[in-house]
Formats: C-alpha cells, sequence, structure tokens
C-alpha cells in the first residue's frame, strides 16, 4: 500500500470559504448539476422496486415473473451496457460535454414511451432507451473529476453516485403517494416524474464549461487556462492555483502522449500500473452488484413477501424510507473521504455488509420455517444496516475510484470498462435473482455471504489509499517512477519562476500585484 502523502498541500491555501467566492458558488452549482446525473438510474431502480408492488401495474405487465420480470429489470442494463463504450469514445474525441445532450434526448424517449405504453411491449423496449440514456449521463463523472478545485474534487467526485438516492428517495415517495391512486396513473406518474430532476439540472449542465484538460490534450490551452482563472481564480489567470494546474496538466499530458500517440484499451493490460488498475475497474465493478444490494433494490417487494411483510402501503413505505436513509449515509461517507480515507471506508463498508447479510439470511431462514411474524420483521432493521454498509463505499466509490486512479489518456475507458463490469453484474444478476428467489428463497443469500468474503480479501490486498493526492499525482502510487506526472516539487519550482517571471512583467504600478 501506498506511503501516505499530502500532494495537496503544494497547492495554496484557501484562507475565504467557497460559498463567500462568487466563482466557486458558480463552478459548484454546475458540480451539483452534474452530481445529479446519477439520478435517473437511481430513479429507475426505484421505480422498478415501487411499481412491482402496485396491482395496476402487475395487471398491465400481465403479472411478470420469473425470467420474464428478470428481463424486464435487465433490458435496461443491456441498453446501458451497449450505450456506454460510445459514450467514452465520443467524450474523448468531441469533449465532456456533448455525451450529456445526447443522453438527455434518450432520457426524454424513453420516459415518453414508457409513460404513454399501450402494452407491456412498448414498456419493455422504452427501458432499453433509458438504459442508453443512463450511459451518456453517466459520463459526467469525468467533467466533475477534471473540472472541480482541487481540494474539492475528491468530495464532488465521490457525491457523484450519491445522485443515485436522490432519484431514488423521490420516485420512493412519489410511489407511495399515488398507490392509491384507482388507474394505471398510480404507476404512470412515477414513470413520467423520472424526468423532474435531469431537467431540474439541465441549467447547471448548460453553464458547465468543457473540461481543461480535454481542452488541453487537443491544443486548446488557452481556453484551458481562461477556465481554470474564471472558475479557480476569479479570473485572475497569474494566480498560483491557475498557474500550478497548467503546468501540471501539460507537462502531464505532454508525457503521456509522448509514451503513447494514440490511447487504446490494449493499454490497460501494457504495464503493471494498468493492470492493477484494470483489476480494480473490474473487480469493483462486479462486486457493486454482486454483494447482495441487486436483490434489494429491484425485487424488494419479493425479499419482504418472502419475509411476510405483504402489504402494498407497508412495502412502498418501506421502500422510500430505504431511500433516504441510503442517501444520508453515502453523502456522509463522500463528505468524509479525505478526513478517512478509501480504505478505511472500503473495509468498513464490506465488513459491516457481511455481518448484516449473515444476520439477514439466518433470520430468512427461521422465518421460513417458523412462519413467525416477529422473526421476519427482525429482517427489516438488518437491511437498512446491511445498506448503511453498501452506501458509505460501494455508493461514492464505484465511478469515483476510476475516475481517479486512472490517467487522463485511459479514463474515460477506464470509467467504461467499470461502468460495463456493473452492467454484466447487474444484467446478469437481476435475470437471475428473480428465477432464484423463486426457486429457493432466502437460501440463495449465501451466495452473496461468499462474494461479500471476496470483497473484504480482495480490497485488503489491491486496493491502495490516494487521499492527498491531486488527480495527476495518483498515477505515482500505480506507476511509480515511470509516472507521467511531474513531482510536486518540480512543479512548485516551475511555477515559482513563471510567476518571477509575471512579476517582472508588471508595470510599477505603486500597488501590490495578487497572484
Amino acid at each position: 500500500m501506498s506511503t501516505q502523502v499530502n500532494d495537496l498541500a503544494n497547492l495554496p491555501a484557501d484562507t475565504t470559504p467557497w460559498w463567500k467566492q462568487g466563482h466557486l458558488v458558480k463552478l459548484n452549482f454546475s458540480i451539483l448539476s452534474l452530481i445529479l446525473m446519477s439520478s435517473a438510474n437511481g430513479y429507475d431502480g426505484s421505480v422498478m422496486g415501487g411499481v412491482l408492488a402496485l396491482e395496476r401495474w402487475n395487471k398491465f405487465m400481465d403479472n411478470p415473473a420469473g425470467a420474464w420480470l428478470g428481463w424486464i429489470t435487465a433490458i435496461y442494463w443491456l441498453g446501458n451496457g451497449v450505450a456506454f463504450p460510445v459514450a467514452a469514445w465520443v467524450a474523448n474525441r468531441y469533449g465532456r460535454k456533448p455525451g450529456l445532450y445526447i443522453g438527455y434526448l434518450f432520457l426524454i424517449l424513453g420516459v415518453g414511451m414508457q409513460g404513454a405504453a399501450q402494452n407491456p411491449t412498448t414498456f419493455m423496449l422504452a427501458r432499453l432507451f433509458l438504459g442508453a440514456a443512463s450511459a451518456w449521463l453517466g459520463t459526467a463523472p469525468l467533467l466533475i473529476n477534471e473540472l472541480a478545485y482541487p481540494r474539492h474534487r475528491s468530495v464532488a467526485n465521490a457525491l457523484f453516485m450519491c445522485g443515485w438516492y436522490v432519484g431514488g428517495t423521490l420516485c420512493g415517495w412519489v410511489t407511495f403517494g399515488t398507490r392509491e391512486i384507482p388507474s394505471d396513473w398510480c404507476w404512470r406518474i412515477p414513470i413520467i416524474l423520472q424526468l423532474a430532476i435531469p431537467l431540474l439540472a439541465l441549467p447547471g449542465i448548460i453553464a458547465a464549461p468543457e473540461s481543461t484538460r480535454w481542452l488541453i490534450s487537443v491544443g486548446r490551452a488557452d481556453e484551458a487556462h481562461d477556465i481554470l482563472a474564471k472558475y479557480h481564480a476569479g479570473g485572475d489567470r497569474g494566480a498560483r492555483i491557475v498557474t500550478y494546474q497548467m503546468v501540471e496538466i501539460q507537462a502531464t499530458l505532454t508525457a503521456e502522449k509522448e509514451a503513447n500517440d494514440s490511447a487504446s484499451y490494449m493499454d490497460m493490460i501494457r504495464t503493471p500500473g494498468n493492470r492493477h488498475r484494470l483489476f480494480i475497474s473490474v473487480s469493483l465493478g462486479f462486486f457493486a452488484q454482486w454483494v447482495g444490494n441487486g436483490v434489494v433494490s429491484y425485487y424488494l417487494p419479493l425479499v419482504l413477501n418472502s419475509v411476510g411483510v405483504t402489504s402494498v402501503t407497508n412495502q412502498t413505505l418501506i421502500s422510500a424510507c430505504l431511500n433516504v436513509w441510503n442517501l444520508i449515509w453515502a453523502i456522509l461517507a463522500a463528505l468524509s473521504v479525505e478526513r478517512l480515507g478509501r480504505r478505511f471506508l472500503f473495509l468498513t463498508s464490506a465488513s459491516v455488509m457481511l455481518t448484516s447479510y449473515i444476520i439477514v439470511t439466518a433470520l430468512s431462514g427461521s422465518f421460513a420455517q417458523s412462519g413467525s411474524s416477529s422473526v421476519g420483521l427482525a429482517v427489516i432493521p438488518f437491511l437498512f444496516v446491511f445498506f448503511g454498509g453498501y452506501d458509505i463505499a460501494m455508493t461514492p466509490f464505484l465511478t469515483a475510484y476510476p475516475c481517479e486512479i486512472w490517467q487522463y489518456s485511459l479514463r474515460s475507458r477506464g470509467l467504461a470498462v467499470s461502468w460495463c463490469s456493473t452492467v454484466v453484474g447487474i444484467f446478469f444478476n437481476t435475470f437471475v435473482n428473480a428465477i432464484a428467489l423463486e426457486a429457493i428463497g432466502w437460501k440463495y443469500y449465501i451466495v452473496f455471504i461468499v462474494m461479500l468474503l471476496l470483497l473484504l480479501i480482495t480490497v485488503y490486498l489491491y486496493y491502495p489509499e490516494t487521499r492527498g493526492h491531486t488527480l495527476e499525482q495518483i498515477a505515482v502510487i500505480f506507476d511509480g517512477e515511470s509516472a507521467a506526472a511531474p513531482p510536486p516539487a518540480l512543479t512548485s519550482e516551475k511555477v515559482d519562476g513563471l510567476l518571477g517571471e509575471h512579476h517582472e512583467k508588471q508595470p510599477n504600478t505603486g500597488k501590490a500585484e495578487h497572484v
């Protein structure tokens, strides 16, 4: 594991809170809007768990069960998995922002089709488009990492997946509120409101600038310099925070291009550092959906039925409360990433999930034998404990960790690999879960206990700590002396030289110049 360092100490200290600096308020408004892009995925996860508890939706869909229910859920992730590599390519070729607008087009198409569906086939096909929309919107973490103020980057990065529960919370309470409507609008309203949060975030997306790192990579350094000055220093091109980033980013991207004229997926296996990154990306994406969360997220009504909670009101209420609980823990963890560190949160997460899942399995097995309502109800608090454990690492780090460990030239591809690994896990998991739950019930949970043990071992052995590093300097953890990023001391020395020249060129006006 890496020795703890603090490259951020080389940056100028923050003396004024960000909310008192207009330029950072504007930047963080756009960052918050980008964070909300994950709400589309979270809303879908909650809406399927919600409408599954509604009698009118089940009647409309011809009472789906087993493989058919699994396919209705999984087709969303099929669209997601197919679209994400294309979205990653567009992010590299045309910039980080254009793909977000494509995502909005797919989202409007999918919600329109699903909300107005007159038959199960249309409803199902609409989910394919919604999955594609989530893939295009899912490239937002690239822009968050490459735009955020350096000292805010790790928290902003970790907050992205918290937007999942913003969408899930909204959907949970909307579904709870519409459950008694005596028509198909009881499920159509929650479907249509999937557009609400992304549309609310649209002004911030439009206002967001393009990635400074992408601009530098395509030879538009002056534009990148202007953006850094405007959003990180209130327009001061000579500010140290701006000069430091320009020097570090340009030196890193130049070294990457000299090492590889054109990056490709094959580069992910060419060096020990990249193979390590690839292992983390694939394993994290896989574990994110194979630790038992998929059973609860998409099939909560089936899980609750298995322990005797069959009322539609109780099921939708529990789903809504679970989303609020998840949102609180995910945000608390995201805000703590620099203080507690990634490894501590990962290891604590795996330990809490393992312990609670063992208890859930034991209680579910006891209920299956005894039929005792008190035993069945005892499962519910431990489901909340399990998700609290999931939320403190697997939620914030699913996209945040791959985005920060990959160097710029492979960052979009690294995120695509991690997300596609997640999608493969979800697609298989959601397709199989319905069949397995119907066939063997609580005994299926034992599979996830084994997976949680493997997660704990994998994190301990292979997931390094990354706190205290700038985005470019994280490469040193994986690549050592061959890392493209220049040493912080060398960067600081060059910055001092550039700022010294800047001072010498300033006319003597009798006033101190701010740098």
